[in-house]
């Protein structure tokens, strides 16, 4: 694929107005969603579950693309028509999560690496021979006494490089996730010290590894103090060191920068993100988002299982794409929630 390919890929990624919606869970995580509304988490389920998330009507007004597990890209509606043509048919890129899961890292205690380039060239090609136009690989970092270490950060920094390069080498664009993790009882300040570290270890290995800063994405946390944290910050504070952090950090040829939200609420997220985008109207990159949970929990309550519920469900989830949507443009009002 040439690189104007891939250019006008990452650049329909962030589109004005669009985000990218996350239903890459692995098995393991959807079947905890799935325990949360009491469905067990079935091959049929799930393929129930995504297929109401993929063909909500008009989604493809606010989706630029869709992140899809092994499982899902192979996957086909009730009717047969395979997941990545309906997708396709609503102008939403088809994407999937090639990394094969956070495992502990030798000699570092409470800290991960993210495993999976072995064979990934291979699972590339195949993927994108199935429709694929874009790929993610998440690692995560945690916060703690005495980590992250320089050794967790480069290990994992490393590996997102390499993926990177194998992603554009068979004509897909990488997102690159490194999420710092916020789970803790650690303040603001100390999620910027570490984001800002990961984002310039990312960056260096990125460079070294020769992958085309153009034709990348990032997804990336939100700077905000841990769950656990007494201290929690405005929204004004979360917005204004996530930016800050950003601009130290990300080179200004990045086609655009996209939020997981890290187990905020559903409208946390959101407002974030309005926020950064009414605040800071000028960046070198659109802010965006790439959500998961907060877009999808609504929408996943409302379903529970019941084939009755899917409008109920898809209105939920249209409802939550609009607003994210919305943020994006650094328009969203939070009057919206209580007219839904």
């Amino acid at each position: 694929m040439s690189g104007n390919d891939l250019a006008s890929i990452a650049q329909a990624m962030v589109a004005p107005g669009k985000g990218i919606l996350a239903i890459d869970e692995s098995l393991g995580t959807i079947r905890k969603r799935f325990d949360s509304v009491h469905v067990e988490s079935t091959e049929e389920n799930r393929r129930a579950y995504r297929e109401l998330l993929i063909t909500v009507p008009g989604g493809g007004e606010y989706i630029s693309g869709m992140i899809l597990f092994d499982e899902t890209i192979r996957q086909h509606t009730r009717d047969g028509v395979p997941f990545v043509q309906v997708l396709a048919d609503q102008g939403i890129l088809p994407g999937i999560k090639v990394d094969a899961g956070a495992k502990d890292l030798a000699g570092h205690p409470g800290e991960k690496v993210t495993e999976g380039l072995d064979g990934l060239r291979e699972r590339l090609a195949e993927y994108a021979q199935l429709g694929a136009k874009f790929a993610k690989w998440r690692t995560v970092i945690t916060i703690g006494e005495g980590i992250p270490s320089s050794g967790c950060i480069e290990a994992n920094a490393h590996a997102l490089a390499r993926y990177a390069a194998l992603c554009q080498e068979a004509g897909l664009v990488p997102i690159v996730e490194p999420e710092t993790l916020m789970d803790g009882d650690n303040t603001i300040e100390r999620c910027y010290e570490v984001t800002e570290l990961t984002l310039r270890t990312v960056f260096s290995e990125l460079h070294r590894q020769r992958v085309v800063t153009e034709h990348t994405i990032l997804k990336v946390n939100m700077v905000v103090p841990g769950k656990k944290c007494p201290d929690q910050a405005g929204v004004e504070q979360v917005a204004d060191l996530t930016v800050r952090c950003l601009k130290n950090c990300v080179p200004a040829a990045l086609p655009g920068v996209v939020f997981l939200s890290g187990g905020q609420s559903a409208r946390d997220a959101t407002v974030h993100l309005d926020a950064m985008n009414r605040k800071y109207p000028d960046l070198p990159w659109p802010l965006s988002f790439s959500y998961g949970r907060a877009l999808q929990e609504p929408s996943l309550k409302a379903w529970a299982g019941r084939p009755e519920n899917v409008e109920a469900a898809q209105a939920a989830l249209l409802h939550r794409e609009k607003c994210n949507s919305l943020a994006a443009l650094g328009r969203y009002d939070e009057s919206l929630e209580e007219a839904a």
